[in-house]
């Protein structure tokens, strides 16, 4: 029996932990496969209704990175992006899903091998907590397809 492999949708700032990622790659930095990356503007314009709905498709978890507190583009996104992480945090508690499933980071643009690290110990924790069945369990036709 092979081991599972997590589904993982990571929502990354443009202007730093997409960054990250691309300098890993760059430089042939050996990471989890395990991403499908959202890019977005920043962080802090994230609607928490997308991590529900990435749930509710089929992730078995979320990944939000972003730039570094006093670092971001637009003056205070990460500071947003942390207040609704707070909020997105309890509210899947509260829900019944995992909160290990939920992880956020700072990961600045020249951050390569930091980005690395992080990658590994979000698949990993996501692994411990299994595949997501939450939804499944509840048996709801959301008529969505699933994350590939």
């Amino acid at each position: 029996m092979s081991e599972f492999e997590p589904k993982i949708v990571a929502f990354f700032c443009n202007w730093c932990t997409y960054g990250a990622a691309d300098l890993a790659g760059v430089s042939r930095l050996d990471y989890p496969p395990n991403f499908r990356v959202v890019r977005l503007p920043c962080t802090g314009r994230l609607n928490p209704k997308y991590v529900l709905e990435a749930f509710k498709r089929g992730a078995d978890g979320v990944w939000i990175s972003g730039c570094h507190p006093g670092d971001c583009h637009y003056i205070a996104g990460n500071y947003h992006a942390r207040r609704k992480f707070t909020l997105l945090y309890h509210m899947i508690e509260a829900i019944g899903l995992d909160p290990g499933r939920l992880h956020f980071s700072w990961i600045s643009s020249a951050e390569a091998t930091k980005f690395q690290e992080v990658a590994c110990d979000v698949v990993e924790k996501v692994r411990v907590s299994g595949p997501n069945q939450s939804f499944r369990k509840a048996k709801l036709d959301l008529g969505l397809a699933e994350v590939a």
